[in-house]
């Protein structure tokens, strides 16, 4: 009897078998000269044989695209060589062991080094040719996993970060400096066992979030979480200092669960304002099935991951929320100089709802006007997470690009689309070498003054 593979082994989420590299790539339009740099971009993706028992539980596989001068350079894939990719266990006799990582969701640069990131374990280093380095623990003062989503002030460039747990500590706050070196630690009072994949920076606060989804050891995928309607959801107020976790106010908000927080920020009444794709019980449900394989799931992941906005008064201990937009959405990006401040516009990938209807594309927010606009990707045309690149000498906080790598199943195929973020228009397609399978966050790190190829 054949056994049906689960979803995120087929379709757009098919993994790669193959480590190449590609030099000379073939563009369509005119890439700009100024985009000077690369694209990286990670996703989990399991080696041939290996069908693990979540979608989150794949290895990580970070993909490399180099532009300079107007040409498409080189495009690399590596798998993370960590022991997990090998078959070691998360855990052992002497509890977790925090190298034994997917590093499949994200990949980011700090103070020289790049870092594969899975929020469970240590980060990974890699080399700039996508090798890997090993795990880095910030010189052994990173004692805990850390999260995929770190913040990167775009005032000060210190990196905040957290490493969350279902055991205590539940939550650990990090500053690193610009050169990377973890100069603050503090365990956050107050918080619980809750998932807490993403959370917030502001000028003056660091913000968490935590959901209806916590700790359930019952759970067979591997991944020991699950909607729970007696974990309260809340939003952890912490301002930012030395002595900021003393201060920490937690605010209960209506039940949900927040994976990607889109931005917050302080307005002009001093409240703190914040927005993210958030899920219902039964959003989750439809999520967790496809990601676990559940039977009664389609192949095609499906969301109703709709924008919400809390606003926090914190002076009458009040949250205001609402829903701005429902059109199921994930991945929100900004232009990230505008991150912890107040910005007009927000980006997301767009998903069909759990009938079927709509399709994927990029997504631009207009917060001013309320307006959205749509980039279709077309027939069976899946673009992933769009990175926004500042153009040269901008002056509007959209004056830049839109980075997206798109699978397209009908050709077999995929490409990096370079989007003009003012209007969603194609200025360029670069033509990969293969498919690459969908998969989840990554980062444009534009060349340093003494780079070369």
């Amino acid at each position: 009897m054949t056994v049906a593979k689960p979803p995120y082994l087929t379709g757009h989420f098919t993994p790669v078998v193959h480590e190449v590299t590609a030099t000379g790539l073939t563009v369509e339009g005119a890439l700009p000269s100024e985009l000077t740099g690369r694209l990286l971009r990670n996703g989990h993706n399991p080696q041939p044989g290996v069908t693990p028992t979540h979608w989150f539980k794949g290895s990580g596989m970070v993909h490399g695209i180099r532009l300079r001068g107007g040409r498409a350079e080189w495009y690399r894939n590596r798998w993370v060589r960590t022991p997990a990719l090998e078959g070691a266990p998360y855990m052992t006799e002497r509890g977790p062991d925090l190298t034994a990582s997917t590093a499949g969701t994200h990949v980011i640069e700090h103070g020289g080094r790049l870092l594969a990131l899975c929020e469970a374990n240590l980060p990974f280093e890699l080399t700039r040719e996508l090798e890997t380095v090993g795990a880095y623990d910030f010189g052994g003062k990173l004692r805990t996993a850390m999260t995929a989503h770190p913040k990167e002030d775009p005032v000060t460039g210190e990196l905040h970060f957290f490493g969350s747990a279902p055991f205590p500590p539940f939550l650990v706050h990090y500053v690193a400096d610009a050169k990377g070196g973890i100069v603050h630690s503090a365990e956050v009072p107050g918080a619980s066992a809750a998932l807490k994949h993403d959370f917030a920076l502001t000028r003056h606060h660091v913000v968490f979030v935590e959901g209806n989804v916590t700790f359930d050891p019952t759970e067979p995928s591997g991944i020991p979480y699950g909607w729970s309607e007696r974990q309260p959801a809340r939003i952890g107020v912490m301002p930012r200092g030395a002595d900021g976790a003393r201060e920490v106010r937690w605010f209960s908000i209506e039940p949900g669960n927040v994976l990607h927080v889109s931005n917050a920020y302080e307005d002009g009444l001093g409240r703190v304002v914040v927005e993210g794709p958030t899920v219902d019980r039964e959003g989750f449900r439809l999520s967790w099935n496809w990601w676990t394989g559940a039977p009664g799931r389609g192949s095609e992941p499906v969301s109703r991951s709709y924008t919400r906005q809390w606003v926090i008064d914190m002076a009458a201990g009040t949250v205001d929320e609402r829903i701005t937009d429902d059109l199921p959405v994930e991945f929100p990006t900004l232009n990230e100089k505008y991150l912890g401040a107040e910005n007009r516009f927000q980006y997301a990938v767009s998903f069909p709802d759990e009938k079927g209807f709509g399709g994927y594309g990029v997504v631009k927010y207009d917060r001013t006007t309320g307006a959205r606009r749509i980039h279709q990707a077309g027939d069976a045309r899946m673009p992933g997470e769009a990175v926004f690149v500042p153009a040269a000498g901008g002056t509007r906080e959209d004056d830049g690009y839109l980075l997206t790598v798109v699978s397209d199943l009908k050709q077999d195929a995929s490409q990096l689309l370079v989007l003009d973020a003012s209007g969603l228009e194609r200025i360029a397609t670069v033509h990969l070498p293969h498919r690459v399978g969908a998969g989840l966050h990554g980062s444009w790190i534009p060349d340093g003054p003494s780079e070369g190829a």
